[in-house]
């Protein structure tokens, strides 16, 4: 028994090792938003200027990710992540410093270094739980990661208001504490198994993904435009509600808007780890899940198409729509991890986790767009798009009863 306990406990410390990855990701990119207004005055920037400070990070991790998942097929997954988090925490610091010394260049340039090393921390995180774990254990892992995640989006926006109450630029400085911590924990408490087989020749590798993908591809893609429209509409909607809730007569901003925000978030955070601890790589219950989890995101979007207006009532549609993504996300990691090898693994949540990326970057601009030219067809189009998904992951997503550990 004495034994068990110790087990348990060094589980969930791994697990809580792999949480630390994607929370200092979404700390990188979402703490800073609050300090936007603040850097484009203080520095004398365009709107454009400062909003590619965020655009670009997401832009450059999703052009990278592919990349840096084929180079973690060929070495060890901590050997990407552990200089892929350093370099992440020192661009941090070369931000702040491009911030103190006023250089709109400098700062954009270690934004950018930022989302190149981000490609190398979350995406590569989810292929090492799919090489550690396996049924129940890898489910409720990377619901945890999606929940670690999703704790990231809840606590950035207050804890960067908190900070910029100092100093606007204290975020950058404050940044690299997080990268430090994650680091020390992926070292010492995530323990990665031996890859004994020799790395595949290019021309093989780039063989057997063209088999992986002639016989998943249908699913794999279908499960891809999910997760990516998933948080193309969460990103897109916290936009519009922030903004929603700068205005008269609401009027409310700083530490009060990020904890309203909080508010969705918290039930995708709850939601997320509920559902990877329940699943346990059950194929027909993931897929009944993700069904239902669309489907909340389509009604709550109807809903939200007629009565936007109302801002309690909207911020009660985004919950819900929040809780449907949170029962989709864990779902499609699981499925997404559990279909290939360890060879080619990292290849292909990559892909997976550059279309979230370029979701989450598409997302606040194109809502602005749209909901500027009409916030009724805006939630009307979405609501389509959501339906469209719901029919391709009915149509196209089966997986077996018991999914197997590829």
């Amino acid at each position: 028994m004495a034994r068990s306990k110790s087990d348990s406990k060094s589980k969930w410390l791994q697990y809580a090792a792999f949480a630390t990855v994607p929370l200092v990701l979404v700390l990188g990119n979402s703490m800073l938003v609050p300090i936007l207004p603040d850097m484009a005055k203080e520095m004398e920037l365009s709107e454009l200027q400062s909003s590619l400070v965020i655009t670009l990070f997401s832009v450059s991790a999703a052009v990278f990710i592919p990349l840096i998942g084929y180079l973690s097929d060929r070495m060890k997954r901590k050997a990407v992540i552990l200089p892929a988090l350093a370099i992440y925490g020192g661009a941090g610091v070369l931000a702040g410093l491009g911030a103190v010394w006023d250089s709109y260049g400098i700062l954009i340039g270690a934004r950018a270094l930022q989302g190149m090393a981000a490609a190398g921390t979350a995406p590569i995180a989810m292929a090492l739980v799919g090489d550690l774990y396996k049924d129940g254990e890898e489910s409720e892992a990377l619901g945890l990661v999606e929940a670690s995640n999703g704790a990231g989006k809840v606590i950035s926006p207050i804890l960067g208001s908190l900070l910029g109450m100092w100093t606007w630029y204290a975020p950058f400085f404050a940044f690299p504490l997080f990268c430090a911590g994650a680091f020390c924990a992926v070292l010492w408490l995530i323990k990665e198994p031996e890859h004994k087989n020799k790395p595949l020749p290019l021309k093989e590798y780039l063989q057997g993904m063209k088999e992986i993908y002639a016989k998943n591809g249908k699913w794999l893609i279908t499960a891809y435009a999910s997760g990516s429209l998933g948080l193309f509409i969460l990103f897109g909607i916290l936009f519009y509600l922030s903004d929603m809730a700068e205005k008269p007569p609401i009027s409310i901003d700083g530490v009060a808007k990020g904890g309203l925000l909080a508010i969705p978030l918290l039930g995708l955070v709850i939601t997320a780890f509920t559902t990877g601890r329940h699943i346990k790589k059950n194929g027909e219950k993931m897929r009944g899940i993700m069904l239902v989890g669309i489907a909340m995101i389509a009604l709550s979007l109807t809903a939200a198409s007629i009565w936007h207006s109302h801002f309690v009532a909207l911020i009660c549609f985004i919950t819900v729509s929040s809780i449907g993504t949170g029962l989709l996300l864990p779902c499609l990691n699981t499925l997404i991890t559990g279909a290939v090898d360890r060879s080619h693994r990292g290849m292909v949540t990559s892909l997976y986790n550059s279309l979230r990326f370029l979701g989450v970057a598409a997302g606040p601009p194109l809502f602005s767009w749209l909901a500027d030219l009409s916030v009724t067809w805006l939630f009307i189009l979405l609501t389509v798009l959501s339906a469209c998904v719901w029919i391709a992951v009915l149509c196209n997503i089966h997986p077996p009863k018991k999914q197997a550990k590829a």
